[in-house]
């Protein structure tokens, strides 16, 4: 079965979020940056979200995880929950 673990910062705008991309785009740690910026619990991991598998997460975030590239700062991804910056970091 397909699977794959990823990073996110959850965040309530496509402002928001944009600015952080292009922070961490500019050399922010991904890590430190969903320590002190994301509304996902997630956040107190460095965004980490573990392993998953196809349909364990909205379908917007599926497309993104199961169809991009590892190593790709993704977002802004809007979802139910608000607006996502992701990375995929493997995938199997």
């Amino acid at each position: 079965m397909a699977w794959a673990t990823a990073r996110h910062i959850l965040v309530a705008t496509e402002a928001e979020c944009n600015t952080l991309k292009g922070q961490i785009e500019n050399g922010d740690s991904f890590e430190s940056t969903a320590s002190e910026h994301s509304k996902c619990p997630s956040g107190r991991k460095g965004g980490d979200l573990g392993k998953f598998s196809p349909g364990q997460m909205v379908p917007e975030f599926d497309q993104a995880v199961f169809n991009g590239d590892v190593g790709v700062l993704y977002g802004p991804i809007k979802t139910q929950f608000g607006y996502h910056l992701l990375e995929v970091t493997a995938r199997g």
